[in-house]
């Protein structure tokens, strides 16, 4: 059972040519039940920001220090 996740930068971050802003929040929705958007690599939330923002979340070599989530579903 998927898991729904909102997940928001704490900061804004400035790396390798990529900007993170506070107000970049995305929905993820896992594909499997977990406990965290950061479970497998990020994958879902590097394809959502991917996607929305044309952000690429691996250059830019984010951690889950870089934001907080929160449990919607």
């Amino acid at each position: 059972m998927p898991k729904v996740f909102e997940v928001t930068p704490k900061r804004t971050l400035r790396r390798n040519g990529e900007v993170l802003t506070p107000d970049m929040i995305v929905t993820v929705t896992t594909r499997s039940h977990c406990n965290s958007p950061f479970y497998n690599g990020a994958r879902e939330l590097r394809e959502t920001y991917m996607r929305i923002y044309g952000f690429d979340y691996g250059k830019a070599n984010c951690s889950v220090a870089d934001f907080t989530f929160e449990v919607l579903g």
